[in-house]
C-alpha cells in the first residue's frame, strides 16, 4: 500500500515526530475509503484495526496512539496520567515514545511542541472547541511558556467551503473583537470562516507566535482528505505526535 502521509514543515526539535493522515492508503471501502484509523464512525472494525496496524508499521509508531473519545470540548489530558479512550480533545506528553493522537474530517487539528523538544501536544479543534479555549487549555497545560512553543495546523476546512450561521460569529466576538477579521459574509446569508485565522488569533493570546501549517481544505481536496460537511458518513484522518527516545 502507498501511504499519503503529510508531515509538518516546522522547525521542531529533532526529536520530535508528527505526521498526519490523508484518506489514502488503506484498506476501507467506501464510504470510508480507504486510510481509515476511527473507530466509531460506522467502519468494519477490522478494516480500522488493519489500517491502524498499518499505520504503526508505516511510521514505526514506539507505541499505539493514545486515541481520546473527542467530545467538542476543552480538556487537555496528560497522557502519563490517563487510561484508556479517556473523554478529551487534546492531549500532552512530557515522556518519550508515547504517541498523542486527534482525528478530524473537517475540524483543524493542532500540534503543539516546545522548542527544546522537551514536551507536545495534539489538539481537535472545531468551531466550538475553540470558541470555548481548547487551545488555551493547552498551552496552559503544557510546562513551557507560550513564547517557547512551536505550532503546526493540519488539514481542515478551507474558509471558502465553511459557511456557518450568526451563532458561530457570535460566539467568537463574544471572547475576542478581532475574530471579525475570520469571518466574511456569505452572499446568501452566514459567514465564511477561516479556522486557520481563528486558531492563529487564538495562539497568538497565548504568546505562541511561531505558527505553521494551514492551508488545506478538506472539503475541496476530495481525493485526499475526509469531509464530514461534504460526505455525512464518511472516515477520518489522524494527526499524530510523539518524542523520539534518547
Amino acid at each position: 500500500m502507498t501511504h499519503d502521509w503529510i508531515i509538518p514543515d516546522w522547525p521542531a526539535h529533532p526529536r520530535v515526530r508528527a505526521v498526519s493522515t490523508t484518506r489514502t492508503g488503506g484498506v476501507s471501502v467506501a464510504p470510508y475509503a480507504s486510510m481509515n484509523p476511527a473507530t466509531h464512525v460506522g467502519d468494519s472494525e477490522a478494516a480500522v484495526q488493519e489500517n491502524r496496524a498499518s499505520l504503526a508499521a508505516g511510521l514505526q509508531l514506539p507505541a499505539s496512539p493514545v486515541w481520546l473519545q473527542q467530545v467538542h470540548g476543552t480538556r487537555v489530558v496528560d497522557t502519563a496520567a490517563t487510561g484508556a479512550l479517556p473523554e478529551a480533545d487534546g492531549a500532552w506528553c512530557a515522556e518519550p515514545n508515547t504517541v498523542c493522537a486527534v482525528l478530524t474530517a473537517d475540524c483543524l487539528p493542532v500540534l503543539l511542541s516546545d522548542r527544546e523538544g522537551r514536551c507536545v501536544a495534539a489538539v481537535h479543534a472545531g468551531w466550538r472547541g475553540l470558541a470555548a479555549g481548547v487551545i488555551e487549555h493547552a498551552v496552559e497545560a503544557l510546562p513551557v511558556a507560550g513564547d517557547a512553543l512551536l505550532a503546526w495546523l493540519g488539514p481542515a476546512i478551507g474558509p471558502k467551503a465553511y459557511v456557518v450561521g450568526d451563532e458561530v460569529r457570535t460566539a467568537f466576538m463574544a471572547t475576542d473583537a478581532q475574530a471579525d477579521a475570520a469571518f466574511a459574509a456569505h452572499h446568501e446569508g452566514g459567514w465564511h470562516a477561516d479556522l486557520y485565522q481563528l486558531a492563529r488569533q487564538r495562539l497568538a493570546s497565548c504568546g505562541v507566535d511561531a505558527v505553521y501549517g494551514g492551508g488545506h481544505c478538506t472539503f475541496l481536496e476530495a481525493g485526499r482528505f475526509f469531509s464530514f460537511r461534504r460526505d455525512g458518513v464518511t472516515g477520518r484522518m489522524a494527526t499524530l505526535i510523539w518524542l523520539a527516545g534518547e
